[in-house]
């Protein structure tokens, strides 16, 4: 039986490419990249050619790159690092109710530390006003912290609006973003945004889980959250590694962000189409959310039953943020669904590879299981 895999904004496939150059990496090229040797140089080149393709790719210089080993790690430097530089001119944090948890976790943790962290909600469709940002930043703002795209609903944030307003408030607020489910999916420029810092995951766009890239801006404070070598210019020392990094290279060369949005559009749309025909099927994701992820609700069913039913038939999809584990999304309650959709909630997510096969797999189990899975009492 044909395999299915809807969950990509879990994670994707890595890309042949990508797999292979990791290999090449790990048995070939495997000196460490800091060695002064010929074995070192060449594991160094192949890093750098790494820097290039990604700073390219967000339009910022290879020297305001840091890897890390994901996006978790790369929220959690950026927060706790700029608010132990900046602490000494203000406490105040200002993000959204619909951040990634690697993001409201580490600001829980700062609430308990004395620092004032402010929530700000979505409307209807996922999107928080810019108007929020307005009112929300002040003198006292140390840090501005917004996802581009969200992880179950797919709504964009106007991350250039909010840049402006951002530093027109306080122009010494660091303005954070976490692009990990906009990256390779839409053109994303950092500087031209007003952008502090952004980061972005390489497990996410066809490369290996365990990498991320981190984007600081010259001249941004941020206190390093780890101390040892010299490697990355001390904002991220120890030794890289080199095989994540060319590999996760190699995946953001094949990158053709328009090619791809349309192709995924087109699943989308259909999907969506084919969705109204069927009565209990709720769509959640906005008109104007990113085509690569669709939250729908099959009111009635509990997404748990729901997915067993579908990996039954090799079709894989997610209830929530991987993260979550399972745990009820906080992401639809701040958009104010009702327990019921919150419940019976499924994402499908897309990448390049998929195809209206998968589509249509999905829609007949899903056809089938809301026939005859037992239903909410």
């Amino acid at each position: 039986m044909a395999e299915h895999y809807l969950d990509n904004s879990a994670t994707t496939v890595t890309s042949e490419k990508a797999a292979k150059m990791a290999l090449e990496m790990m048995t070939v090229e495997y000196g460490n990249p800091s060695s002064l040797h010929k074995k070192g140089l060449s594991a160094e080149l192949k890093l750098d050619k790494a820097y290039k393709a990604i700073a390219s790719s967000l339009s910022v210089e290879e020297d305001e790159l840091y890897f890390t080993s994901g996006s978790t790690e790369s929220n959690n430097t950026v927060i706790f690092g700029v608010t132990q530089a900046k602490k000494r001119s203000g406490k105040k944090i200002v993000t959204t109710a619909i951040e990634h948890s690697s993001v409201l976790e580490a600001c829980k943790k700062l609430e308990n530390d004395g620092f004032t962290v402010v929530y700000l909600y979505p409307d209807k469709d996922g999107v928080v006003p810019p108007s929020a940002f307005e009112e929300a930043v002040d003198s006292d703002t140390i840090l501005v912290s917004v996802m581009a795209v969200n992880n179950e609903i797919g709504s964009i944030e106007n991350i250039e609006r909010i840049g402006k307003i951002v530093k027109r408030k306080n122009p010494d607020a660091h303005f954070h973003c976490d692009a990990v489910q906009a990256y390779g999916k839409m053109v994303l420029k950092p500087k031209k945004w007003n952008v502090d810092s952004l980061c972005v995951s390489a497990h996410k766009v066809h490369g290996p889980k365990g990498v991320g890239a981190l984007y600081i801006k010259k001249g941004a404070r941020i206190t390093p959250l780890l101390y040892g070598g010299e490697q990355q210019r001390k904002v991220r020392p120890g030794t890289q590694c080199a095989p994540l990094i060319a590999s996760f290279g190699v995946a953001v060369e094949e990158f053709d962000i328009i090619a791809n949005r349309e192709h995924v559009l087109a699943l989308n749309t259909y999907l969506k189409d084919e969705l109204k025909k069927i009565d209990g099927v709720t769509i959640n994701s906005s008109d104007n959310a990113l085509p690569y992820v669709l939250n729908i609700s099959a009111e009635g069913i509990k997404s748990e039953t729901m997915l067993h039913h579908l990996e039954q038939s090799d079709v894989y999809v997610s209830s929530s943020s991987a993260c979550a584990k399972g745990k009820k999304s906080y992401v639809l309650k701040a958009l104010g669904l009702s327990d019921k959709l919150i419940d019976s909630s499924l994402r499908i997510s897309f990448s390049k590879y998929n195809d209206k096969a998968d589509v249509d797999a999905f829609l007949e189990s899903l056809k089938r299981g809301i026939d005859t899975l037992a239903k909410i009492k």
